[in-house]
């Protein structure tokens, strides 16, 4: 009948309409019910007599108003229809983390309508990806050009989030991806390979990127970080990151990983892990961290202590949360499955792709007990997607984390339009669906990302991928252009939205164009003129929810792509 987001656990609908007297939520019978499952459920009626909403918590009354303001919204002249709804949510922990350090920090403005958003849709926990990008007093160097997060800006997110029921919870990475800080004269002794190093994924990683594992001096660096960014966060978590650590026995750590014999850098990882875990319990929080890398000897695992929770993760549809999910149960430590939004490394999202993967990690996070559910937002590579791109990946999270069963089968499309992008036309919802799904079009799918991106990030002279053809490239530009057909009838409330996704659809005709280029030989530069336009509406997008640091960084990974350079006033603005 109606569209809800999340779809209660158990809703029936009924004929008849209440119409109420007051603005909601003035006149709603509130009770207070021992009998309603705790911590966050509520049951909901709309009947003859009025609104009656029953919780055992705050929180359970919070998210019953949740539901309560969804239905208002679609009433029609007879009020609100009768209604029973009783709900609670599948994991106790349902969180979004969101990437501010590849390359955008948003605007506080956009953190505030991000999280009311995200209220709306019952997520209870945030965190904001840090690796460079929190203002720490004594390392200025590493943040001068990044628009960080301050402490006074974080405490004040914090109470927000908390007068919405949500945890802010600290996020630091800790050992991997400290390029931003390793690649600085003053903390390159503490890396592990400052020359660089050999990755999984078939390429050299120039230059550092984790700290040495055996040095004592990188503990004490984190310690003093700790100190000063932890105090401004109530949440008793803390996530320390860890992930990636492929250089890890490659540098100054080789000889020690090699006397410890098979899985030599993996045992440096853990006895790393155990002591950055030591510096958060002794700091009254419970650690979190990324288990990509304990997972590769899962004999390892049981060494963990039992008191941190491991963040399995993973982006493809195909990812194998059910074996890795198993292992971490299996030793009993507690732990969240991690799917994304599949925004990242894209331009316009990969709808089918994050859809499954989304469910997937669900149905496999309940089945192995996980304790909480946490969606991930990255910005790879320059951070080229508009955050409306994520919503997508938000709101379906957010569903499958509070009651798999009664959201499998949403109508996504409807519901973007009704709870984030407030379309009257109907047609933002199906648009920003069709464009995710234009990834597809061109027949090549790899993993982590889309082939029209990767055309982007391929700098000239280089070839593009061997599988790739003409008529996958032009497959391509018709699938765009029947998006923009249906984007042409939106009327979203927040114009931007409609802007954003023109300058995505531009990014991905270039693509198509430069590829087109590159496969047939046709001497077509008019890609070009157009990149120069689209790089320009980029910065004005930016802008307009994100802070400045970033921008430059973001706007020349564009332009070196593409083969030419902007003048500095052009990339930095």
């Amino acid at each position: 009948m109606l569209t809800l987001l999340p779809t209660p656990r158990d809703l029936t609908w009924q004929t008849g309409h209440f119409k109420p007297q007051k603005a909601l939520p003035l006149g709603v019978d509130f009770q207070n019910d021992p009998a309603i499952p705790p911590p966050e459920g509520y049951r909901l009626t709309i009947a003859a007599d009025g609104i009656h909403l029953a919780f055992r918590t705050p929180a359970g009354r919070f998210y019953g108003l949740q539901t309560l303001r969804q239905i208002e919204r679609q009433a029609d002249e007879r009020g609100l229809p009768f209604a029973q709804v009783e709900d609670s949510p599948d994991f106790a922990h349902r969180g979004v983390m969101l990437d501010i350090s590849r390359d955008k920090v948003p605007t506080m403005d956009t953190l505030y309508r991000l999280v009311d958003l995200l209220a709306e849709w019952k997520i209870n926990q945030l965190q904001l990806y840090t690796e460079h990008t929190f203002a720490y007093r004594s390392h200025r160097a590493v943040w001068r050009h990044a628009s960080p997060m301050n402490p006074a800006e974080i405490r004040a997110l914090d109470e927000y989030c908390r007068e919405r029921f949500i945890e802010l919870v600290p996020n630091q990475n800790s050992l991997g991806h400290m390029e931003r800080w390793l690649k600085h004269p003053e903390y390159v002794h503490l890396a592990e390979a400052p020359d660089g190093s050999d990755t999984p994924w078939g390429f050299r990683w120039e230059g550092p990127f984790s700290l040495n594992p055996t040095d004592p001096a990188g503990v004490e660096l984190l310690a003093g970080l700790y100190d000063e960014l932890l105090p401004n966060f109530s949440s008793a978590l803390f996530n320390v990151g860890c992930d990636e650590t492929f250089d890890i026995g490659q540098g100054r750590s080789r000889d020690e990983a090699e006397r410890l014999g098979d899985g030599g850098p993996t045992r440096l990882y853990l006895a790393f892990l155990k002591k950055i875990h030591g510096l958060a319990t002794a700091r009254g929080k419970t650690l979190q961290f990324w288990g990509d890398i304990i997972v590769q000897k899962p004999e390892l695992i049981a060494e963990l202590p039992k008191d941190l929770i491991a963040l399995e993760w993973g982006y493809d549809a195909d990812h194998p949360f059910d074996r890795d999910a198993g292992l971490f149960a299996a030793a009993g430590v507690r732990f969240y499955v991690c799917p994304g939004t599949s925004s990242w490394n894209s331009i316009a999202g990969r709808t089918d792709n994050a859809l499954a993967n989304l469910i997937a990690a669900a149905d496999m996070g309940k089945k192995h007990g996980a304790e909480g559910y946490l969606i991930t937002d990255w910005g790879d590579h320059g951070h080229w997607q508009y955050l409306p791109v994520s919503y997508l990946g938000f709101a379906a999270g957010a569903a499958m984390a509070w009651c798999g069963q009664s959201n499998r089968e949403n109508d996504w499309a409807k519901a973007l339009d009704l709870h984030a992008f407030d379309d009257p036309a109907g047609a933002m919802g199906r648009a920003a669906m069709e464009f995710g799904n234009v990834y597809q079009a061109c027949g090549v799918l790899k993993p982590n990302g889309s082939t029209l991106f990767r055309i982007l990030q391929t700098p000239s002279g280089k070839p593009l991928d061997k599988e790739l053809a003409a008529g996958g490239l032009e497959r391509s530009l018709a699938a765009i252009a029947s998006a923009k057909a249906t984007l042409a009838t939106a009327r979203p409330a927040d114009g931007r939205v409609l802007d954003e996704y023109r300058n995505a659809a531009a990014l991905m005709e270039i693509a198509c164009r430069r590829g087109l280029s590159i496969l047939t030989g046709a001497d077509d530069s008019t890609w070009r003129d157009t990149l120069r336009h689209a790089i320009a509406e980029h910065r004005r997008l930016w802008r307009s929810r994100n802070r400045e640091g970033g921008l430059g960084d973001s706007c020349e990974k564009l332009a070196r792509a593409l083969g030419w350079t902007p003048c500095s006033s052009a990339a930095h603005g």
